[in-house]
């Protein structure tokens, strides 16, 4: 029973997407408004998320910290674009050129927010909320609130085609499905290394029945999807830059001692100084690194658009922070997974999607997602509250001998 709990526990959120996709799909299906999981619906929902996802990496890293937040993150993705827009459409400057300078705008921005948190040690909500307003007037000053479009499709291609095309559906099902039993098998192989890893080194794991339950249900979801992409126009590319920041980035929190000190952060700040961290170069990489992923997530926006608008972003940051917390960040800092992180953007466009197909007003949408967050909040801040509880009433060895 108790590692039922644990399993439970540890795969809250991820049980709840699969749930909350089965009522929204059996919904969908009896008000007569299609599919939540038809193919090219799939394909939508990836790419709407995309740059959610690329955000929430990012802000989870700040939140880690001793939950630190940025709420410049919108206004940096439309100066970014505002820029590379001008550089791409209005200058005629070479793609790759024009690549480059937005991803060191991005970051740059990001340096100077980062500086003023950790060494001129000005709060992190008051710096970012500074910049939400200044970057955001700075694009419109670049685009002279007007919106730069077309993208030239040369730069579309990398953000908003598909891996493999063909005319042939069997053929496009075919290399799909054989692409996701290759992720299947490396996923399989990591988490069983993972898992021995941990046995030798004396951590505690999960039992095998809830290890295998995991396996099966993460492998047959990789497979169904891909299934459904495959009947489509196979994977997105946008598909492959995603997966490629969350495996860096969990790489990153998971295995790397920088990775850890960020974790150690959260915990105790003062303490984690004390033992000789360099908390002040930690914070500021953590917002260094979101300026740096703001600019990814604008290169991907305007590709989806098609378009670089001084509105762009609005509202993003919001997402963000919504997906790190309802992925299981503490807003205490010091908890969190990048993966965590994922599903909270999953679980974010599955919910927007789903009540769009429904037709529910946008205000009520609104109202909708607002209580999923608090909801997310008050059940970390309540978990936290029982266990500290369980602990203050548990008896220590010497007042037991007493």
């Amino acid at each position: 029973m108790q590692r039922i709990k644990s399993f439970l526990k540890e795969n809250t959120m991820l049980i709840v997407l699969i749930l909350a996709t089965i009522v929204f799909q059996i919904l969908i299906v009896l008000n007569d408004k299609g599919s939540l999981l038809n193919p090219h619906n799939v394909s939508n929902i990836i790419a709407q998320n995309s740059f959610v996802v690329i955000l929430a990496t990012g802000m989870l890293l700040c939140i880690l910290t001793g939950g630190n937040i940025d709420l410049s993150v919108g206004s940096i993705m439309a100066l970014c674009g505002a820029v590379t827009g001008t550089l791409m459409i209005t200058m005629k400057v070479n793609m790759y050129v024009a690549i480059l300078v937005c991803l060191l705008v991005g970051t740059i921005i990001g340096a100077l927010q980062a500086y003023c948190i950790a060494y001129v040690e000005i709060p992190p909500f008051i710096v970012t909320l500074g910049g939400m307003l200044m970057w955001r007037g700075v694009a419109q000053v670049i685009l002279d609130g007007q919106t730069r479009s077309p993208f030239p499709d040369s730069y579309l291609k990398y953000f908003t085609s598909f891996l493999y095309k063909t005319d042939n559906s069997a053929r496009l099902l075919t290399v799909t499905l054989c692409i996701a039993a290759i992720i299947c098998i490396l996923f399989i192989l990591l988490e069983i290394m993972g898992r021995t890893k941990k046995i030798k080194k004396g951590y505690s794991v999960a039992s095998m029945p809830a290890f295998l339950a995991r396996l099966i249900v993460i492998s047959a979801a990789i497979l169904y999807f891909s299934y459904l992409l495959g009947n489509y126009k196979g994977y997105p590319v946008v598909l492959i830059l995603i997966a490629v920041i969350v495996i860096v980035y969990s790489y990153f929190t998971s295995n790397t001692v920088p990775g850890r000190y960020l974790y150690a952060m959260g915990g105790n700040a003062k303490a984690t100084r004390l033992s000789g961290v360099n908390t002040k170069k930690m914070l500021f990489f953590a917002y260094t690194n979101m300026g740096f992923l703001c600019a990814v997530a604008a290169l991907v926006c305007i590709a989806r658009f098609n378009s670089a608008a001084p509105s762009l972003g609005t509202g993003y940051e919001l997402d963000a922070i919504g997906a790190c917390f309802i992925g299981g960040a503490s807003a205490y800092g010091g908890v969190g997974t990048v993966g965590g992180s994922v599903i909270g953007a999953i679980f974010m466009g599955v919910l927007n999607n789903g009540m769009s197909i429904l037709g529910v007003d946008a205000n009520r949408q609104m109202v909708a997602k607002g209580f999923v967050l608090v909801a997310a909040v008050a059940f970390d801040v309540i978990s936290k509250r029982k266990v500290t509880t369980v602990k203050k009433q548990k008896p220590n060895k010497t007042q037991a001998t007493a």
